[in-house]
């Protein structure tokens, strides 16, 4: 999810947990013969989708936006029949990615539904979010509702006169108990709109219609609609990786595609796979952070931001950060991170791990890209430093806590009364990656290192065993890269303990320098290399530099 560090906020870079979804108006006519046709055409290869992965017929969505300018979607569910004449509701009440209650239901207005040879009726609501249809069992049925969609924000759905966003948490009910159910979505868009952007899997000869095998793809499908502009895309591994954004602006479009080709190349040679069949980045517009998703992320974006080297530094951090993400949390994920309960807080103590560690890789990707220098490496991780070591929460509260207590805390530590007595895995997270690299890379005579934790974790658990892991069987993969025991380390996960800087930067011939700013009365770091070196140091820090 979320939010990347410091940078995000700095550039309101907006976060899309979905694909976004672009449609126009249909007069009730065509709609009522739209939604026939889909079936005729759609019918068969969700029937597929659905004998490959669950007895629950296909549900088809028709999405449309009359007049945009109000902020309201138009939603229409239809199903040629339940295997049950009670069929429960619910929209969920967060979004992967953003690890917050987000109460969408709230947003749900007119909710109808038409059962088999039956009058429209209103549903039961059940609580919040949940509401009951009864019906004749096997038989179809049609739900229809509108979702007013206002709020710029890239875990929220929204919709004006001049673009769409569709985060499918957001919009799209699903079946209690059924989250398994192959789903078509079709988009009707206004005419003066030209282009989708969306993750989901285009159905070949039918404009605008897409498929997902389940409601976890659809919700981790975004979509965003309006008059986009697409840069010319690029091949890494023959997999094709595309840019396309509303209201991007001016800027060296030739230098950001080749820099996002470095990246990725960069990115896949520490993991060595590349899990998808095309990747996008969709960038939403400023201001409204970032989330990653399986063969996309949604972003904010300001082309004016990347005039300074600076500016594309920072630009650059974040879209690697998310980008890292489809490995690190979409398939390198905690145990509790899915399969999804969207009905409830989904708590793990392992945020650090898929946030903070991607902080981490965010400075080394770019790095090994050749796209930043040794100075701005330092000065990244020091920046983190000096933000943690500044903030007293971290005499209360432990990395660990601080990810399980994110969904009150926030996804930067709490900010209200007892802010004081919180951090933010985004700050402490990426140190402790540092060190934890420095540890290996010295235990195995720079045999080893965090990268080869990583391609266990993905090779093991993503692509061999198909789930998470436990907090227990990350720290025995490091240890067992290692070839020792790091319980000392990871007692920075787990305790409030000081950390020791001094014996892990050694290890790459770093030290930290701390002096008191003189105008704030905070502890100022720094980080700097050694005057001389040891072979070994030198050794261990040109190799994770990648030099």
């Amino acid at each position: 999810m979320n939010f990347a560090n410091g940078s995000d906020i700095i550039l309101s870079l907006s976060i899309l947990h979905m694909y976004k979804l672009q449609n126009g108006f249909l007069c009730k006519h065509l709609r009522q013969r739209f939604s026939y046709s889909l079936f005729l055409l759609m019918i068969c290869p969700l029937q597929m989708m659905a004998q490959g992965k669950t007895k629950n017929p296909p549900l088809r969505y028709i999405v449309s936006m009359p007049d945009p300018a109000t902020h309201y979607y138009n939603i229409v569910l239809s199903c040629d029949g339940w295997p049950s004449d009670t069929v429960v509701f619910k929209m969920p009440k967060w979004t992967t990615g953003y690890y917050q209650l987000m109460n969408y239901a709230k947003a749900v207005e007119n909710m109808s539904a038409t059962p088999y040879q039956g009058k429209k009726t209103a549903l039961k609501l059940l609580n919040e979010n949940t509401w009951q249809l009864v019906t004749k069992k096997n038989k179809p049925f049609s739900l229809s509702y509108r979702v007013k969609a206002e709020r710029q924000f890239v875990a929220n759905p929204f919709l004006d006169s001049t673009h769409a966003y569709m985060v499918g948490s957001g919009l799209f009910v699903y079946v209690n108990g059924a989250i398994n159910t192959p789903v078509s979505l079709q988009i009707v868009m206004p005419n003066q709109w030209n282009r989708i952007a969306t993750g989901l899997e285009p159905v070949a000869g039918k404009p605008n219609t897409y498929l997902a095998p389940d409601f976890d793809v659809l919700y981790d499908s975004p979509l965003l609609i309006g008059n986009l502009e697409e840069l010319p895309s690029f091949r890494v591994r023959g997999i094709e990786h595309r840019f396309i954004g509303y209201k991007i602006g001016d800027f060296d479009k030739e230098k950001l595609m080749g820099n996002l080709k470095k990246v990725v190349e960069a990115a896949v040679g520490i993991i060595g796979d590349i899990p998808y069949k095309q990747y996008t980045f969709i960038a939403i517009g400023p201001g409204r952070g970032g989330i990653e998703h399986l063969n996309s992320t949604t972003v904010s974006f300001d082309g004016k931001a990347l005039a300074t080297d600076a500016g594309m530094n920072i630009m650059m951090n974040f879209l690697t950060h998310e980008y890292f993400h489809h490995y690190n949390v979409k398939r390198i994920r905690p145990l509790e991170l899915g399969p999804f309960d969207y009905d409830k807080e989904n708590r793990t103590n392992l945020l650090w791990l898929s946030e903070g560690l991607s902080v981490y890789y965010e400075y080394m990707v770019v790095k090994r890209a050749g796209l930043t220098d040794e100075q701005t490496l330092l000065h990244d991780f020091e920046n983190n430093i000096n933000t943690y070591e500044n903030d007293p929460g971290r005499f209360y509260q432990s990395l660990a806590q601080a990810s399980y207590q994110t969904w009150s805390d926030g996804p930067f530590g709490n900010q209200g009364k007892d802010g004081d007595k919180a951090i933010s895995y985004y700050e402490k997270g990426p140190v402790v990656g540092l060190l934890l690299d420095f540890a290996i890379r010295h235990a195995t005579g720079n045999k080893k290192s965090l990268d080869d934790v990583m391609r266990f974790l993905y090779w093991h658990y993503y692509k061999g065993l198909q789930r998470g892991l436990t907090d227990a069987e990350l720290q025995e993969a490091c240890e067992s890269i290692a070839g020792t025991s790091l319980t000392s380390l990871f007692d920075y996960v787990y305790t409030t303990r000081e950390l020791d800087y001094a014996t892990y930067l050694a290890y790459a011939g770093l030290k930290l320098e701390m002096n008191a700013d003189q105008q704030t009365g905070k502890r100022k770091f720094t980080l700097r290399k050694m005057d001389k070196m040891s072979p070994e140091q030198l050794a261990i820090f040109q190799a994770w530099l990648g030099e």
